[in-house]
C-alpha cells in the first residue's frame, strides 16, 4: 500500500511554465495520472500553448478566483467551487486574463498520463 500526504505549498515549482504549476502526481510518484496545482496571476496561461489530446481527459477544479477557458466553441469562465472538464481531442487554453483583480488557483487531473499534446491553430 501506498499513501502520500502532501502540502502544495512544499512541492516545487516545475520551471519553466507560464505559470506557477506544482506536480502533486510527481511528489507522489503518481503514473496513471497527471495532478497540478496551479496558480495563475492576472495575463497568466496554464498549458505552453493552446492544444488538444489524444486521449488525456482533464478536470479543472477552480480553488479561487476565476479560470477563463478558450475553446473554438468561445471562451468559458469557470468560478471558484466550480469544474470545467476537458474531453480528447478538444482544444483548449486555460488563462486568468490581463483584467483579472486576483489569481485563479486550480486543481488539473488529467488521464491517462501521457504525453500527447499537440498545438491547436485557431486559424487553421
Amino acid at each position: 500500500m501506498g499513501y502520500h500526504h502532501i502540502a502544495p505549498d512544499d512541492v516545487a515549482a516545475t520551471p519553466d511554465r507560464p505559470c506557477v504549476q506544482r506536480s502533486i502526481g510527481d511528489a507522489a510518484g503518481l503514473e496513471q495520472m497527471a495532478a497540478n496545482v496551479y496558480e495563475v496571476a492576472p495575463g497568466e496561461q496554464i498549458p505552453l500553448a493552446y492544444h488538444y489530446h489524444d486521449d488525456q481527459e482533464e478536470v479543472f477544479y477552480v480553488l479561487s478566483g476565476t479560470l477563463h477557458v478558450e475553446t473554438p466553441e468561445g471562451t468559458f469562465e469557470v468560478g471558484a467551487d466550480e469544474v470545467f472538464v476537458v474531453e480528447p481531442d478538444s482544444p483548449q487554453r486555460a488563462f486568468n486574463p490581463e483584467s483579472a483583480t486576483e489569481p485563479a488557483e486550480t486543481f488539473v487531473v488529467g488521464a491517462p498520463a501521457v504525453d500527447d499534446v499537440h498545438p491547436y491553430d485557431p486559424d487553421e
